[in-house]
């Protein structure tokens, strides 16, 4: 199916997303940081990416706005995903 890059710092959140993207035949790959997300879409170029808000270094409005602004990856969808705990 697809190659799916989950952008998220937080283990719990992409333990989640990884089994049930995995469970329904996707391929997942994973970044921690904003950089590492960066690097990893320029590099592997994965048909969609769930990108986290806050996470150390570049965020992830930050990273989004790299990569829309790079012709190389301006055409992936970038869903933002982000959870707040009490």
């Amino acid at each position: 199916m697809a190659l799916i890059l989950i952008a998220d710092d937080s283990p719990t959140e992409v333990y989640v997303l990884q089994k049930m993207l995995e469970k329904n035949g996707h391929e997942v790959i994973v970044a921690t940081d904003g950089e590492q997300a960066v690097a990893m879409a320029q590099s592997q170029m994965p048909q969609l990416i769930l990108m986290d808000v806050v996470m150390p270094g570049l965020n992830g409005f930050q990273a989004t706005r790299r990569l829309t602004k790079d012709a190389a990856t301006s055409h992936i969808p970038i869903v933002i995903v982000s959870s707040k705990h009490h």
